[in-house]
């Protein structure tokens, strides 16, 4: 057999200047790039509750409550309920100014109530009623209330995501067979098209907003002057022929899309409000298929146009949309402008944070806050029992990596892994031209995908800590640890 030929000489120069191409490439793709200017922030200042001996005052009341037993709290326990109804009925019958010293007695009431509810859980369902009335009255008051004044919004955050919170509380410490997962609000009328879904009577143009299982929703959650419990708005729309309900919406990924019920359920959820336009607004009394028509008008634009999500969260440019920014869009295009108070980001670190990953308004529509706007009635609520602790523990996650952007923590990438993430980049772009969804969204560069992806994992590194601390200290302590215990453990973590 004869010996093959040698290879001609010109093949290792050949393979060394193929080498050296890949070489060359790969240094140009490991450059980052400049980054982009950090814009001014509005200059308000994040609410902080800064009431931690308060809350633990509540945690020892809790104990001693629980050690008596609920036969000795009950006239107590009863007679504080009552006198929390009566002055919610007060306030009911007058109309008063955010800065009245009735709302802060309701605080405190509502508060109060919360350890020895948490210890003689048989009340928790009339507590939840309670907060869903303390809810109704503090927003029928507020549709007198400057939604921009520093007073109303305190007010109403106080109340109604302050309440939440201390409901939630007594939620996480009684047994699981008296939880609702659903929680009435108001059945605000409609002449819109309804369909009934799962407890609920859903109307045309009604308003989701709900909470994801992500740690991009934990930070979409927090990130604002008011931290909130909501990542995601979709609006509903339901056929006045079938009566089949039709969600639109924005996702990072996709743009904007619609989808069927069980499409929009499958996306892990771990709450879900529905808010209703009040029947008494003039536009709606106007024309009381309003909703409806809203509702359709962005059925129909998301069926006729491919609308990218919008990173910068610019609400005023239709172009491209953020979630917030489809219910916006639909219900100023019929003549009805939705968040009456603008929401605002001011905390030095999530500007730096949020300016690196493309977000260049800071004076927005965040998800949470469309709870408080005045025109809008809170018709249900809805809570994933299962995870409920576990949102409670992405929050106190994000409030501290929060806590560190603000000490100069940056948000970081794995270098390296840039040329082949810009490569995928490349790929997403061309899928992108043939209406296909590739590796990394449209509109979203290759660092700011490598920055989303390490902040994921960070935030799931220190969860898995927290969540091992937690279920230590429900083993020592016979209970599970409440928010401000959360906290200290999630920053011991961190430290």
């Amino acid at each position: 057999m004869s010996e093959s030929p040698p290879l001609p000489r010109k093949w290792p120069k050949r393979l060394l200047r193929i080498g050296l191409i890949m070489i060359g490439a790969y240094l140009l793709l490991l450059i980052p790039g400049g980054s982009p200017p950090v814009p001014e922030s509005p200059g308000e200042r994040p609410f902080v509750w800064d009431q931690d001996a308060r809350w633990e005052a509540y945690e020892k009341q809790f104990l001693a409550a629980r050690a008596a037993g609920c036969e000795s709290l009950e006239s107590d326990l009863e007679a504080r309920m009552a006198f929390t109804l009566t002055l919610l009925q007060e306030i009911d019958s007058l109309q008063l100014p955010p800065t009245d010293q009735r709302f802060r007695d309701l605080e405190q009431q509502f508060f109060g109530l919360a350890p020895m509810i948490g210890a003689c859980e048989d009340g928790l369902g009339y507590y939840l009623q309670l907060y869903s009335k303390l809810r109704e009255t503090t927003k029928s008051q507020s549709q007198q209330w400057d939604m921009n004044s520093r007073e109303a919004r305190e007010t109403l955050y106080r109340l109604l995501y302050g309440g939440r919170a201390a409901a939630e509380e007594v939620m996480l410490q009684v047994s699981p067979e008296n939880w609702d997962a659903l929680t009435p609000g108001k059945n605000e009328p409609s002449a819109t098209p309804m369909a009934h879904i799962h407890g609920v009577d859903i109307h045309s143009g009604d308003i989701l907003v709900s909470r994801g299982g992500a740690a991009a929703s934990a930070l979409i959650s927090r990130g604002n002057d008011f931290p909130g419990n909501f990542s995601h708005v979709a609006l509903v729309h339901i056929d006045e022929q079938t009566q089949a309900p039709s969600i639109i919406e924005a996702h990072i990924e996709l743009g904007v899309a619609i989808a069927d019920l069980n499409q929009y359920l499958e996306d892990k959820k771990l709450r879900v409000l529905v808010l209703r336009p009040r029947a008494d607004l003039p536009a709606i009394q106007s024309d009381p298929m309003l909703p409806h028509k809203a509702a359709t008008y962005a059925l129909e634009e998301a069926n006729n146009r491919h609308i990218p999500y919008d990173f910068a969260m610019d609400f005023k440019d239709p172009h491209a949309k953020f979630c917030s920014e489809v219910a916006y869009d639909a219900y100023h295009q019929k003549g009805l402008d939705l968040w009456m108070g603008i929401s605002t980001i001011s905390s030095e670190g999530l500007v730096n944070w949020l300016s690196a990953i493309g977000v260049t308004n800071f004076e927005t529509h965040e998800p949470a806050d469309l709870e408080y706007d005045p025109q809008l009635t809170v018709v249900a609520e809805w809570r994933n029992l299962e995870t409920l602790f576990d949102d409670h523990v992405d929050n106190a996650v994000i409030d501290l990596m929060l806590e560190g952007a603000d000490a100069g923590d940056e948000l970081e990438y794995a270098h390296l892994t840039l040329p082949l993430v810009r490569l995928a980049k490349a790929y997403s772009w061309i899928v992108n031209q043939f209406g296909g969804v590739g590796p990394v969204p449209e509109g979203m560069n290759a660092v700011t995908a490598l920055k989303i992806q390490r902040f994921s994992e960070r935030h799931a590194e220190i969860k898995a800590q927290v969540l091992e601390s937690a279920q230590n200290f429900q083993t020592k302590e016979g209970y599970l640890p409440p928010y401000w215990e959360l906290i200290r453990q999630t920053r011991q973590m961190i430290k």
